[in-house]
């Protein structure tokens, strides 16, 4: 007789079903989220308050107006992420990375622009009495595409272990450091799936599309008529584009535009080049000019910064070089020298003038590193300001006229062109600081081609050794001074083409103009922050950090004497959740996500 026995079975770890944030089932949560971003799409077509006394007029009904507008973009996100989700044929595209994350994103920034604006018009016209029954139900379907969005299923991570002997505040610093987690892990979302190579006319199409939404985006920023209107823009834009880099297509798009750089670049000149023709006035076009001044400048100081990595705290003086020197040429009864150069001759005055003091500040400091040389370039900026200042006949030799400056400063002529008078073109009507635009588009795309090309160059890699371990690089042979010295006198050059045209478009060059820090840019403390901001070592980085840099501080002005509080504020927040900026190379972005998926290929540059 045989006898048969069974091997015991091994118990399985025990498997836990996903759950959300709140508890709430994961598929009433999902309809949740979906039924209250068509609640707050519908409630937009309605009425939400009796008065016109708020800004916006949001008294219409069949017609958004204002920021009905803005909630109806986040409840059209939430929504078509929502069907995503259910794997509705034709809407899988939106969702290259999973829907979850970015239904969260899109369902916050629905909840937090609609109640903003219930809670703004219940303070400005004294209570929700003044609510009409559009302005309920768009509150009703904001929070309840928040719970439910809220209530979809993910990974919990797993608890460290508590050793019992801590104290009780570091058992309260464990369980506040695992609940962050969750929160981080709740709103993560997959890896975009690669993007199939397309034919190319359809995948510069795509490139127009993006193109074409960025130039709407920031025309609709800067065009903000009021305070309430451009703090939900804000909001809208902020967690609105958190949502599509979730949901996986920011990915995408980066993807089909790394394909196609040089038409990449080429149609955002041109898109740029669009934006005076989107303006019945030249009220926005003034905030296009300095935006350009200060995103050109700042893309000099990455050359210095991001590619070799000093740290110039006192760059915005090579501004104030360029400006002067181009200023002291061009014709300005203020000026002591009484001549009036073309442009072309101003322009390489200012240029060459900031070159030269950028080679001679950086020849006996460079080979200092670190905090030392910042504290010495700090110290150039205020000589600077202080020498230019003094420089009015009683202190010193009447140079620049002191706290007075180079004023009067005529408008540009190129080849019969006047800058300062208005041209109809393609029948638009194009004034005094579009014609002025114009001219700074060139000189940004002259500076994107410099930093490019030194950037792929011998000299540009030399840079990013240094940058990255210097002794490694002196051990490698590279110079590390003269490397260092080129990367000074060519950001220092650049700021100095700037400020020939910044010297024109604001009549008058002042000591006071070119400060380490204030309220108002360009200055150095700023200008670093662009950079560091957008993105050290790219080029679109600076661009669109001394955009944002410029553009919210003038619409924040209403907060009067808080202004830089709550910049400073913001400024915190990025730099804690986003420290590589908003668009880092991909090198800077491994150093600070350790647990990111390495790239296979780097560039030059790192990006």
């Amino acid at each position: 007789m045989t006898t048969q026995t069974t091997a015991p079975e091994t118990p399985s770890a025990p498997t836990t079903a996903q759950t959300g944030l709140i508890g709430i089932p994961p598929h009433l949560g999902r309809a949740l989220a979906t039924g209250g971003g068509i609640l707050t799409v519908i409630s937009t077509f309605l009425a939400w308050t009796w008065t016109s006394a708020f800004p916006g007029d949001l008294t219409v009904y069949g017609y958004p107006g204002g920021l009905q507008v803005l909630v109806l973009i986040g409840g059209a996100l939430t929504t078509l992420f929502a069907l995503a989700s259910y794997g509705v044929k034709g809407l899988g595209w939106l969702v290259p990375a999973g829907a979850d994350g970015a239904i969260k994103f899109a369902a916050l920034a629905t909840f937090a622009t609609a109640w903003y604006t219930v809670i703004a018009i219940s303070a400005n016209l004294g209570g929700v009495v003044n609510l009409e029954p559009g302005g309920y139900l768009v509150a009703l379907g904001g929070l309840a595409a928040l719970l439910g969005a809220l209530a979809l299923p993910f990974k919990h991570p797993e608890a460290d272990p508590i050793d019992p002997d801590d104290t009780s505040w570091e058992h309260f610093k464990h369980r506040a450091a695992h609940r962050w987690t969750t929160v981080k892990a709740a709103f993560a979302s997959g890896t975009a799936r690669p993007v199939a190579k397309l034919p190319s006319y359809v995948e510069i199409l795509i490139i127009v599309a993006v193109l074409a939404l960025g130039l709407v985006v920031f025309t609709y920023g800067i065009g903000t008529e009021y305070d309430e209107l451009f703090i939900g823009f804000l909001i809208t834009a902020g967690f609105g584009f958190a949502a599509l880099n979730k949901s996986g297509l920011i990915a995408q798009a980066s993807q089909i535009t790394a394909r196609h750089q040089n038409i990449t670049v080429c149609g955002a000149f041109v898109a740029a080049a669009a934006f005076p023709f989107t303006q019945t006035d030249d009220q926005y076009a003034t905030l296009g000019v300095y935006i350009l001044v200060f995103a050109t400048v700042a893309l000099g100081l990455n050359i210095v910064v991001g590619l070799a990595g000093l740290l110039d705290l006192g760059y915005v003086a090579f501004l104030g070089v360029g400006a002067y020197a181009a200023a002291m040429v061009s014709g300005s009864p203020s000026s002591p020298f009484h001549v009036h150069f073309p442009f072309w001759a101003a322009a390489l005055v200012g240029a060459g003038a900031s070159l030269v003091f950028g080679v001679l500040i950086g020849a006996p400091t460079l080979r200092l590193r670190g905090d030392y040389l910042a504290i010495v370039t700090l110290g150039f900026g205020e000589i600077f300001r202080i020498t230019a200042n003094n420089l009015d006949g009683t202190s010193g030799p009447d140079i620049t006229n002191g706290s007075n400056g180079i004023s009067s400063i005529p408008n540009l002529d190129i080849l019969g062109f006047d800058f300062g008078a208005i041209h109809n073109i393609l029948g638009f009507e194009i004034g005094r600081f579009a014609n002025y635009f114009f001219l700074m588009l060139v000189i940004t795309a002259v500076v994107v081609l410099v930093f490019r090309r030194s950037g792929d160059s011998r000299i540009g890699r030399a840079w990013v050794a240094i940058r990255e371990d210097e002794t490694a690089a002196l051990a490698m042979g590279i110079n590390g001074f003269r490397v260092k010295l080129i990367a000074f006198a060519v950001g220092a050059s650049l700021a100095g083409l700037a400020g020939t045209v910044q010297a024109h478009v604001t009549y008058t060059v002042t000591p006071e103009q070119y400060l380490f820090a204030g309220p108002i840019p360009p200055n150095s403390a700023f200008l670093l922050a662009a950079v560091v901001l957008g993105g050290m070592g790219t080029i679109g980085g600076p661009l669109i950090g001394a955009s944002l840099l410029f553009l919210i501080p003038n619409k924040l002005q209403f907060l009067g004497d808080y202004q830089l509080f709550a910049f400073g504020i913001a400024l915190i927040l990025l730099m804690r959740f986003r420290p590589e900026g908003l668009i880092p190379n991909r090198r800077r972005q491994l150093e600070f996500h350790e647990d990111a998926e390495a790239p296979t290929v780097l560039t030059k540059a790192g990006a």
